[in-house]
């Protein structure tokens, strides 16, 4: 029988086994169960468990609550997510960790806008609804510091990229080209549903801190590495002005204080120095502004053809 849904946290009436809860998992046996046992209070019982290849009980914890457990292929959060949207054929998916830092009963906050045709992929922001501890100190600036360049780097008003909780349909994350197969993966899918000029919205989630008994896998220096780069590589395909842009601002920076000292100095080397920069420079940009046009024209193509794909697509259901 079909569970349908119209409560106080949700107005709208869906089936619900429309709806695929997926929990990517590494040793996670402290929270696992209260993960899955709060999503079926909730009336959602299609939840999908993959497993890393624990060390401890995870497996079998997620298998007694009622989850469906899938044996992770590959290593890494990235791998996991890839082998899974791979298999669900459910029409609407429901990420989210499972490390107990996230609620079950938010997940009408980001499923409600999909649903009504108002967005392809919602994301939780977790840094806005955030508790205390919820984020080592270290971990929060890292996270705003890597939001911001995004910000600046793709020209959205995102605040959490890396968020785990996220609702999407089986279409929109079968249009996109997920390879990352580590922690880069979430800021992957957020620029590829941005590449793919996906509706793409944010919406708060409450983050508390997680379990003593279950730390963090994610390393500080080294994901943190890995992220930014990721977003500088990514937008030399979306912001090729941004991409080139890092390297205009030195080279000009350095243009001024080589011709600062070729004054000061009388000195010709610091003047041809001088030169040599701001001809750096000028390339620069200019590379950087043919990219970026090129860039606008082939998302405008890949829109044209979207949208021509979909009208025919309707034309034939007519039919």
């Amino acid at each position: 029988m079909s569970s349908e849904n119209n409560d106080e946290n949700n107005n709208l009436i869906f089936d619900k086994n429309d709806v695929c809860i997926f929990i990517p998992v590494l040793n996670e046996e402290y929270a696992i169960k209260g993960v899955i046992e709060d999503f079926k209070k909730e009336g959602f019982n299609n939840i999908l468990v993959v497993d890393g290849n624990s060390k401890d009980k995870t497996r079998e914890v997620a298998q007694e609550a009622g989850a469906r457990v899938v044996i992770q292929s590959g290593k890494g959060k990235g791998q996991a997510m890839i082998q899974a949207f791979s298999m669900i054929n459910e029409k609407y998916i429901v990420m989210i960790d499972g490390d107990g830092t996230e609620l079950a009963s938010e997940i009408y906050r980001l499923l409600n806008p999909v649903l009504e045709g108002k967005a392809d992929h919602v994301a939780g922001d977790r840094i806005a609804g955030r508790t205390k501890d919820a984020f080592k100190r270290v971990n929060l600036f890292g996270n705003q510091v890597m939001n911001w360049i995004f910000r600046r780097a793709f020209r959205s008003n995102l605040h959490d990229i890396l968020t785990g909780y996220r609702a999407f349909t089986r279409d929109s994350i079968r249009e996109l080209d997920l390879k990352k197969h580590n922690f880069v993966i979430e800021t992957e899918l957020t620029v590829e549903c941005l590449m793919k000029e996906q509706r793409l919205i944010e919406v708060p989630v409450t983050y508390y801190p997680r379990a003593v008994e279950a730390p963090s896998k994610l390393s500080p220096i080294k994901d943190g590495y890995r992220i930014s780069t990721a977003v500088y590589k990514y937008s030399r395909f979306y912001n090729p002005i941004f991409f080139f842009g890092v390297w205009a601002i030195p080279l000009a920076i350095l243009a001024i204080a080589s011709a600062g000292c070729a004054y000061y100095f009388d000195n010709w080397t610091f003047a041809t120095a001088s030169a040599c920069f701001v001809l750096m420079t000028v390339l620069v940009i200019l590379a950087g502004l043919v990219s970026d046009i090129t860039a606008t024209l082939h998302r405008k193509t890949l829109k044209a053809i979207k949208a021509n794909r979909k009208q025919n697509e309707q034309e034939y259901d007519q039919f």
